[in-house]
């Protein structure tokens, strides 16, 4: 096979390097230190930021960064509006904290490919993905947050019992109890599977693609941009479809049916 752009890898230990992660542990208690560190840090990031012009928030003029700030709040704000038709005071908080959040994690992906793994490897680190969302384990983390959140929505709406009756009733009565609840687990399941295999599929199909282009070494230029360009829609389009569905599953979980 062709080699990759150190001469000392083919290409396939090079597409396998990059798709590794740095790991501690073992079984189910391994853990991915990179995806751990790189979600953390942009986490502090991201909110101590907006934390930070929260607290210099003028009713004047505002500043750039203040009407930057703003207008993703609003924009988050104003989708929570049309949908949630409910009342709560976590959703809106919730949906701005995963849009914000899943695309900065997606655009880590921007990166050129060896541009962190070989710096950390200067300094004995020998693999480092550094793109969470491409991670199942994060993207499962977030989704069944959002579902735990949900339920624990539905209960403080509806309360036990009112829950149970949906889910025993809902749609074909009170006889038909054991298909109700069958299609309620179904349907309930697969939120979280459908909501975490959706980000990771793309973005994990996204980082591949960056990674093929960096084989073809000093000619990946040509490729790459047009591809990064197009990439920026992608890692701005599954943010928001996250935060969107987290907010229509948040809203069916405080409606009657």
């Amino acid at each position: 096979m062709a080699s990759a752009d150190n001469g000392s890898q083919t290409s396939s230990e090079y597409i396998n390097h990059h798709l590794t992660n740095l790991k501690v542990g073992d079984g189910f208690w391994t853990l991915h230190l990179d995806t751990f560190l790189v979600s953390g840090f942009l986490g502090l990031i991201a909110f101590g930021f907006m934390l930070r012009v929260a607290q210099k928030a003028t009713s004047g003029v505002p500043s750039g960064l203040q009407n930057f700030v703003e207008m993703v709040v609003s924009l988050v704000n104003d989708q929570v509006k049309d949908t949630f038709h409910g009342k709560s005071q976590l959703v809106t908080p919730l949906a701005i904290t995963i849009f914000v959040w899943v695309f900065l994690m997606n655009a880590m992906d921007l990166i050129p490919v060896d541009f962190l793994s070989q710096g950390f490897h200067l300094v004995g680190v020998d693999y480092f993905k550094q793109v969470p969302t491409t991670d199942p384990n994060l993207t499962f983390a977030l989704s069944l947050t959002v579902f735990a959140l949900m339920i624990g929505l539905s209960i403080k709406h509806k309360g036990v019992g009112g829950l149970l009756k949906e889910a025993l009733t809902v749609p074909f009565g009170k006889w038909l109890f054991p298909v109700n609840l069958i299609f309620r687990i179904i349907e309930d399941v697969a939120k979280p599977i459908s909501l975490a295999l959706r980000l990771f599929g793309n973005l994990y199909a996204g980082e591949m693609v960056f990674i093929l282009i960096a084989l073809f070494g000093v000619w990946q230029l040509p490729l790459a941009l047009p591809w990064a360009l197009f990439h920026i829609l992608i890692i701005t389009l599954q943010a928001f479809v996250f935060m969107m569905l987290t907010i229509v599953y948040m809203s069916m979980a405080v409606e009657s049916h």
